[in-house]
């Protein structure tokens, strides 16, 4: 008999993780408001506002004891998924203040496919056909835009930082599989303070205006800090292959946003890589998710 409860949840949850892809979408638009020039500084107030929001709603959900028990429990894996949070957020204001924001997203949505390369190598979790023609269209993809960026006279630094973040997303991944009692709020909590003490060491100056100030706390707490608070609380509510799915929405916003708000139009080759990406992503994931939705026989059976 099918719960009848489980059916409001489920929209909840894909309501939750929804505004989480929304929420992390416009982060480079806000970025290019920002008139700091040193990426540093919006790194080091950017990780600032975001751990004190993670913080706060951790606090306010599980209250003192239970942070407190969150970070105690977090072990040597959720250290490493902090350190890379703490490098994915560095890696992205850096590669979004050098090259354009549709290159860093698009990179960024070939994360589950590097994740499921990775998972072979380190797991030896199997690949199926489809999975395998999805990384060779994402290498095509991530090729052709590459090209473009590159024959545009595009950053070969922003590009490569770009690339690191599926790479380093895909080794966080690998690791949640190993390890699933890790908990992500106290990770990434852990992971933007992280980042803020080494951008303090970088950073040329922390003095900034009131109109950047306020975007700083914008950029961090209600694209980073907020985006992630929902997603960890909607994912729970939704299979992981749906919450995927609906991740993706963040891919298709970010550019978007910067065609709207900052005229940042993508070159045709751009789009073509990007598309190409994004068409080997849905197919990875719409298979993904019919082979979760499969009954899976009993012993019975």
């Amino acid at each position: 008999m099918t719960n009848t409860a489980s059916t409001p949840r489920s929209f909840l949850g894909i309501a939750l993780v929804l505004g989480s892809a929304i929420a992390w979408s416009y982060g480079g638009a806000i970025q290019r408001f920002i008139g700091v020039t040193d990426s540093w500084t919006i790194v080091f107030w950017r990780c600032l506002f975001a751990g004190l929001f993670l913080l706060a709603f951790m606090l306010i959900r599980d209250r003192l004891d239970g942070t407190i028990r969150l970070f105690r429990a977090m072990g040597w894996p959720g250290f490493f998924i902090a350190a890379g949070f703490a490098l994915v957020s560095t890696f992205f204001v850096l590669a979004v203040s050098m090259t354009p924001v549709a290159n860093v997203v698009l990179f960024m949505a070939s994360i589950p496919l590097f994740a499921a390369l990775l998972a072979r190598v380190v797991l030896g979790e199997p690949i199926t056909p489809i999975t395998w023609g999805a990384i060779f269209a994402v290498i095509l993809g991530v090729g052709i835009m590459v090209s473009a960026s590159i024959g545009e006279g595009g950053s070969v630094l922003g590009l490569t930082l770009a690339a690191a973040i599926p790479a380093i997303f895909a080794c966080m991944t690998v690791v949640t599989r190993r390890h699933p009692g890790i908990r992500m709020t106290p990770a990434a909590c852990g992971g933007s303070f992280i980042a803020c003490a080494i951008a303090a060491t970088q950073a040329g100056a922390f003095a900034v205006g009131v109109q950047d100030f306020a975007l700083l706390f914008c950029f961090g707490a209600l694209n980073l800090g907020l985006g992630m608070a929902l997603y960890v609380t909607g994912a729970r509510m939704i299979p992981s292959a749906l919450a995927a799915l609906l991740g993706t929405a963040e891919m298709i916003l970010a550019p978007v946003w910067m065609v709207l708000l900052h005229d940042e139009i993508p070159s045709g080759r751009t789009i073509l890589g990007g598309s190409l990406v994004m068409a080997a992503l849905f197919t990875y994931l719409i298979s993904h998710a019919r082979q979760a939705s499969r009954p899976v026989p009993t012993a019975a059976a």
